[in-house]
């Protein structure tokens, strides 16, 4: 049993996240602008109000933690750039406190430097580019600040993403090498949580797929 902060918990990924650390026995931390959201209960569950953009309340959210995840991601293609600025606020408490393992969420079109891309890949680049510059430069910039600090941690690509079943068997890699286009949210919350204890994907940005 570890004691796990999660960040976007609210969410439709968030939500099987924070259900399956519990069912694996995890104390979580919830965090979230408006936990009601959540509608889980649980004696290990602490639905924590706040916002990550608020450094203070990350700070007490993060504290004691063992490990922390995050499926933050942009609510709009505005340029107001909410999780890397959010982020800046977690990797400093993680830093502070001395909670070295993080685990993000990104979108497959952050591009990495193991990347190989073909003509598909490169297409949904500039499509994103072109239809969510902003959502691209966030999630880009969230990137960025996580590889630049001295954590633990995994930044987990993923193409569409889909509220499908479980399908388990996942493609683990990078662009170009035998990756899918979509993943579930299922699927994606399970490998999340495996890498709190897994060490294999340590400082890497693998792609996931079905």
């Amino acid at each position: 049993m570890m004691r796990l902060t999660i960040f976007g918990a609210t969410g439709r990924t968030g939500k099987k996240l924070v259900a399956q650390a519990l069912e694996a026995g995890h104390k979580v931390v919830a965090y979230a602008r408006t936990p009601s959201k959540l509608q889980i209960e649980h004696e290990r569950l602490a639905a924590v109000e706040g916002d990550v953009h608020d450094a203070g309340q990350v700070a007490s959210a993060v504290a004691g933690a063992e490990a922390v995840l995050s499926v933050l991601g942009p609510t709009s293609n505005e340029p107001t750039y909410e999780v890397s600025r959010g982020m800046a606020n977690i990797v400093a408490a993680m830093e502070a406190q001395g909670v070295q393992r993080l685990v993000q969420s990104v979108g497959a079109g952050v591009s990495d430097p193991r990347d190989q891309p073909g003509l598909f890949d490169r297409a949904i680049k500039v499509a994103l580019w072109v239809f969510s510059r902003h959502v691209y430069e966030d999630m880009a910039r969230t990137a960025e600040l996580i590889r630049a600090s001295d954590l633990d941690w995994t930044l987990v690509r993923v193409p569409m993403l889909t509220d499908d079943p479980a399908q388990g068997d996942l493609k683990v890699g990078y662009l170009g090498q035998g990756v899918g286009p979509r993943v579930s949210r299922a699927d994606l919350a399970t490998f999340m949580l495996e890498q709190v204890e897994d060490p294999t994907w340590v400082r890497q940005a693998p792609v996931i797929s079905s």
